[in-house]
């Protein structure tokens, strides 16, 4: 078995890895629910590559990423349910039917008109989906992926809302939002109720992303930046304790916190 740059080869191996006869011990003892936590692994880590714009590691984690549509549908063909040839064909077809200006006879004269066009052919497939099921009314904010993650699925679920009418009007109006949810939250510490508390910090941080939304801001992607600058920040503070010989849990707040803003300082400069 030689590597190749045909996918089939991709397919080929995964086969043979799945083999009961000489296939890995490993990758048979697996299933769908055994590897799709990877599945989700290697999303982030293409999207760290990404935000790291390291186009080396990003060529590898996209082909990590790849090898987990190809280890689905080996171990679905394998119990007859579909193959990586149903999957192909499901969305070339979709592709082909969401872009009826690129494929098809109309026309989509910019960005905003195309997706339009896109998001009413959604909201169609939606309806037939329900059909199916036998449900009559499809709700706008079906097939918003529950395992997404929190701050994303929020302004997943705010967007499709919006959609119908269901938003605040303005950015001023959002605010004042937060800020009321803000104030429940000192209500309920306040009154030492545990369970408030958790119902509305949870109120608190769907109104930030909806702020963050009307700001034009994506909530994931600023916490993530968010999370990165503290990382790094926290380095700079344990490697000043370092320079000043002491172990960052004996220096005390106020001189972790000078340390601090010495970063903060220079990062502003």
């Amino acid at each position: 078995m030689q590597p190749s740059r045909d996918i089939s080869r991709l397919i080929e191996i995964m086969a043979a890895l799945r083999n009961p006869m000489g296939g890995c011990p490993w990758d048979l003892e697996q299933d769908f629910s055994s590897i799709r936590h990877y599945t989700i692994e290697e999303a982030y880590e293409v999207a760290d590559a990404i935000e790291r714009q390291d186009f080396s590691d990003l060529r590898e984690e996209l082909g990590d990423l790849l090898l987990q549509p190809i280890y689905h549908a080996q171990m679905a063909s394998e119990a007859g349910h579909f193959d990586i040839g149903d999957v192909i064909y499901g969305i070339t077809e979709k592709l082909i039917r969401r872009h009826p200006h690129v494929f098809g006879d109309l026309d989509a004269s910019d960005s905003d008109a195309a997706k339009g066009r896109w998001e009413a052919i959604k909201a169609e497939e939606r309806a037939a989906k329900a059909a199916r099921k036998g449900e009559t009314t499809p709700s706008v904010l079906d097939d918003v992926a529950a395992p997404l993650p929190a701050l994303a699925r929020a302004e997943k679920l705010t967007r499709r809302a919006a959609k119908v009418g269901f938003d605040w009007p303005d950015y001023a109006s959002v605010r004042a939002k937060a800020v009321e949810e803000l104030d429940e939250v000192d209500e309920a510490v306040a009154a030492g109720n545990p369970a408030a508390a958790h119902e509305e910090i949870g109120d608190l941080l769907f109104a930030v992303v909806n702020l963050a939304r009307h700001a034009g801001v994506d909530a994931e992607a600023a916490l993530r930046d968010a999370n990165l600058k503290f990382t790094r920040r926290f380095h700079y503070v344990e490697a000043r304790c370092r320079e000043d010989d002491i172990e960052p849990g004996n220096a005390g707040l106020e001189r972790l916190d000078g340390y601090w803003n010495e970063i903060r300082k220079a990062d502003k400069a």
